[in-house]
């Protein structure tokens, strides 16, 4: 089973390696410690923790209900408008998504740099790398 360091669970999850070695010292997170004394988290354990974390965050969250699964909080961080269509761009966390949609759905919905918004995939194709 693939076991992974504090860094670099600290970066799957999207966090500063002291969070993570905050929840690791608070029991939130299983650690075991290898021959030299590293602390490691078994992949299972930390997949199961990554849920919990987002389930707890969106139990937390003011979300509108909806049945898409997959949505990105963050900024706009570029408008992009053409004749017909239009480019905007959101920075949620480590995740720079990219959207196409019509000028008029961006006018509508008075999308602009700085401000808060959701982006929402649903896609019939996801392609996974292993890294």
């Amino acid at each position: 089973m693939q076991s992974y360091t504090i860094g670099q669970a600290a970066r799957l999850l999207g966090v500063s390696p002291d969070t993570a070695r905050r929840w690791a010292d608070a029991g939130r997170m299983a650690t075991r410690r290898d021959e030299s004394g590293r602390r490691l988290i078994d992949g299972k354990d930390l997949a199961a923790f990554s849920v919990r974390l987002a389930q707890d965050a969106a139990d937390e969250a003011d979300v509108p209900y909806t049945s898409a699964r997959n949505a990105f909080s963050g900024i706009v961080t570029a408008v992009k408008l053409g004749d017909v269509a239009a480019q905007v761009e959101i920075q949620a966390g480590p995740h720079r998504l990219v959207s196409l949609l019509t000028r008029e759905a961006v006018e509508e919905l008075g999308l602009e740099v700085g401000m808060e918004a959701t982006a929402r995939v649903k896609s019939t194709n996801v392609h996974i790398d292993r890294t």
